[in-house]
């Protein structure tokens, strides 16, 4: 407390009162200090719905990894528990892992349920789960299945997107047959009014080389927009050269090469692309196997005039022609002619040659022997002919056996 002196008085009791005692007065707080200031985190109520926000979390988490581990009861009686909670929402989140590992399992069923029960708890999120379960069921060969999901796409009023109907193609192409694959590529083009993304496109190409369809890959390349598509033309043009190459139509896959380079798809309106390595290669696999030399010795001098790098699957196809006539001594000459025999071998080939024409020797011995190296070496083109051929192929060739 603090005391002060009174002022003097008349009164005889003011007077007496002499001193006078008043309480201390309190500080005001200072404005600087943040922790006396109440935050809306630090309410309870906040706190609580973080609780609550993590709890779900944890427990959407948890179904994933009893889905995954096959333990289905358990993951099917976590989804009930969320379904019914406030945490329906947190499903949406984690329904593309869960959803894929029922189709993995082999329980269709359950994609088909869990796909329905989220759309009537929340549905404005049937848009995005049933292309989901489309997808899922496709990947995993459930074609009944997946047609079961669409036609529930259809009741519910959801159009059929692009990315579905991509999803269509691509399962019909990995499981179905080929009458089943055609069909589906007529759909799509009929319900969504577009062609196939460059995915779908390689899915149908791989089907039809698996089958040795070359003719019907070429009608689907032509018949897809190789002509009209700039996302995807140089890939199309390149599935339309395989058709030929690999049935080694020479004069055909010259005749669309030009077509490809010159007044073909630049002409009459149509989206002009230039040839990539892939083209390239396609070109130099078919004169490799056929040993036409002159045709690989113009496809290198194009490759350099167009700024074009060979990579191992260019090297090969020269090593393997030269090697099948027994020309190895005349290799380092035909390095020489490409132009990067010093450089470090890479493959940038598209993958689907390689269905086609399989990978050429030197090529799987090349790869073969940079693994087994383990990237303590430092490889070049030259590097790897003197070691996988030319010091034993050129030289068994040499030999003559005296009976």
């Amino acid at each position: 407390m603090r005391c002060v002196v009174a002022p003097p008085s008349t009164s005889t009791t003011a007077a007496a009162a002499g001193r006078l005692c008043f309480p201390p007065r309190r500080s005001s707080p200072d404005c600087t200090d943040l922790s006396l200031v109440p935050t809306h985190a630090n309410t309870p109520r906040r706190r609580l719905r973080a609780t609550a926000r993590d709890a779900a979390d944890d427990a959407a988490a948890l179904m994933v990894a009893r889905a995954e581990a096959g333990d289905l009861d358990e993951a099917q009686s976590l989804w009930t528990q969320l379904l019914h909670s406030s945490a329906a929402p947190r499903l949406l989140s984690v329904a593309p892992r869960l959803l894929r590992a029922y189709a993995r399992l082999g329980r269709p069923d359950e994609v088909l349920l869990a796909a329905r029960e989220l759309s009537l708890r929340s549905p404005s999120s049937a848009r995005a789960v049933y292309p989901l379960a489309v997808s899922c069921l496709g990947d995993a060969g459930e074609l009944a299945s997946m047609e079961a999901a669409a036609l529930e796409m259809g009741r519910r009023g959801l159009r059929v997107g692009p990315a579905t109907g991509d999803a269509f193609l691509r399962a019909y192409a990995a499981w179905g047959t080929v009458p089943q694959m055609e069909a589906a590529y007529r759909r799509h083009k009929r319900t969504t009014g577009l062609v196939p993304s460059a995915a779908a496109i390689r899915a149908v190409a791989a089907a039809y080389i698996a089958r040795k369809k070359y003719f019907k890959l070429g009608a689907f390349a032509r018949d897809a927009g190789m002509e009209r598509r700039r996302d995807v033309g140089t890939l199309l043009w390149n599935l339309y050269l395989l058709s030929f190459a690999a049935n080694f139509r020479m004069k055909s896959l010259q005749r669309v090469f030009l077509e490809m380079v010159g007044s073909g798809p630049g002409g009459g309106g149509g989206v002009r692309v230039r040839p990539d390595l892939t083209t390239f290669n396609v070109r130099a696999a078919a004169f490799s196997k056929m040993c036409m030399f002159w045709d690989l010795h113009l496809t290198a001098d194009h490759m350099r005039r167009d700024g074009v790098a060979p990579d191992l699957v260019t090297h090969g196809c020269f090593v393997d022609a030269y090697v099948e006539r027994r020309l190895a001594r005349n290799l380092t000459f035909a390095f020489d002619r490409l132009g990067h025999g010093g450089a470090e071998p890479v493959v940038a080939t598209d993958g689907i040659v390689f269905e086609a024409f399989g990978k050429g020797g030197f090529h799987a011995s090349s790869e073969a022997l940079m693994e087994s190296a383990g990237g303590k070496r430092r490889w070049t083109y030259y590097k790897l002919l003197g070691v996988v051929y030319l010091s034993k192929t050129h030289r068994r060739n040499q030999v003559f056996w005296n009976y």
